[in-house]
């Protein structure tokens, strides 16, 4: 029953990052963000009447911008009301030929 309990809890934990991702298995990745409490990520809020389309562009930039920093390429994104969706590919083999001081 202990066993059984652990299983279990391995599954619904949080588990570090090195154990999530496994570039061996796959290189892509699908990840999102989403506001809580009702939040407005962009669109309008029918409750308010507040437009908060104008972060549309501003997260779109930031997700492009990321790709210049990081070893990832955008595949593919959609930005909704209250949440957003990216496909990332995780670049290895640019992420292997950084420097250390590159890195740091």
């Amino acid at each position: 029953m202990f066993d059984l309990y652990l299983s279990h809890m391995d599954r619904v934990m949080a588990k570090p990052r090195k154990a999530q991702v496994s570039l061996d298995i796959t290189p892509y990745y699908h990840c999102s963000s989403r506001c809580v409490r009702r939040a407005f990520l962009c669109g309008e809020d029918p409750v308010s009447g507040k437009s908060f389309e104008h972060r549309r562009q501003l997260i779109e930039n930031k997700l492009l911008s990321l790709t210049q920093v990081f070893a990832i390429d955008l595949c593919a994104y959609a930005i909704m009301s209250n949440h957003y969706h990216a496909v990332l590919l995780v670049d290895k083999d640019r992420a292997d030929n950084w420097t250390k001081r590159q890195v740091y």
